[in-house]
């Protein structure tokens, strides 16, 4: 029986997150007190968004730290599906926020509300500045963890986005309406990724095979290995969505020297780290022994 066991995935992840909510929340902070000042509505509503994502990044900050700690008795396997359980969280954060939103947001369908236009294109330029660099520090993540922490600030980006472009038409038109039915758009589009990313996650929770992963073309090619006669119990999952594992049994021509078997198992191993797979368990077996 052989084991593969590849640490080269650590990366920054946590630091990234550290950064996002420090300037999330600060930015809140700002917000709360520019919402007060303009005596906008919109701005405050977007304060306690903001603040809820503080809250969740907070979380995932833990999580994703917690995360790197290594293996013990309790957690053989490490701790990195407390990252995912980071993405998760967040995943349902965001949907919930996301309908509480539309409930606010319809009624102004109905009712049209003005608003500060000049108050809201300053926080405007401030929020996609501050939430841009923060979209900055997470994009391109390999974790769930992270994938949905740029979602998180990628909404408030769009949203700030949307508050500009409203203010700088009300600065000249008065139509009150585009606010609702820009912000009803930005909520469609955030609401379509976290469902996607949600549905990723639970894959990963349920020990699905990973999406980017053929199972059946990866056992095909251990199969053509020299002196490999079959393949069976291959299983797959993963463990945060970017570290998976793996474990096989392949079956070998009686004969099959030591130098050969050690051989074998190198081709495989060179096989799984194209996939991505950090750890593998593989059991060697004769052709006339029994499993």
């Amino acid at each position: 029986m052989g084991s593969n066991h590849s640490h080269n995935h650590q990366h920054d992840s946590t630091k990234n997150i550290k950064v996002a909510f420090f300037l999330n929340i600060t930015f809140t902070v700002f917000e709360i007190i520019g919402g007060l000042w303009t005596n906008s509505m919109a701005i405050l509503s977007d304060a306690v968004h903001d603040l809820g994502d503080s809250l969740s990044l907070g979380l995932s900050w833990y999580l994703d730290k917690k995360s790197k700690q290594d293996a013990n008795n309790r957690f053989s396997f490490g701790y990195r599906r407390f990252s995912l359980l980071g993405a998760l969280i967040n995943g349902i954060v965001l949907i919930s926020g996301s309908i509480f939103l539309l409930f606010e947001i319809i009624p102004r369908l109905i009712e049209p509300q003005h608003s500060n236009a000049k108050g809201m294109l300053v926080f405007a330029i401030f929020g996609i500045i501050v939430n841009g660099a923060a979209v900055l520090r997470v994009k391109g993540g390999k974790t769930l963890n992270e994938r949905v922490v740029s979602l998180h600030l990628l909404e408030d980006v769009l949203g700030w986005v949307a508050v500009l472009i409203v203010s700088i038409i009300l600065l000249f038109w008065d139509i009150p309406i585009l606010d609702p039915i820009l912000s009803i758009l930005i909520l469609s589009y955030v609401l379509f990724n976290v469902v996607k990313n949600l549905k990723q996650t639970l894959l990963v929770f349920l020990q699905g095979v990973p999406s980017d992963i053929d199972l059946p073309s990866l056992e095909s090619k251990i199969s053509e290995i020299d002196n490999v006669v079959s393949v069976h119990q291959l299983q797959l999952w993963s463990l945060d969505g970017a570290e998976h594992v793996l474990t096989i049994h392949i079956v070998i021509e009686e004969g099959t020297s030591v130098n050969e078997i050690i051989s074998l198992k190198r081709n495989v191993k060179a096989l799984l780290n194209e996939s991505q797979v950090e750890h593998a368990t593989i059991e060697i077996e004769f052709e006339n022994e029994d499993c």
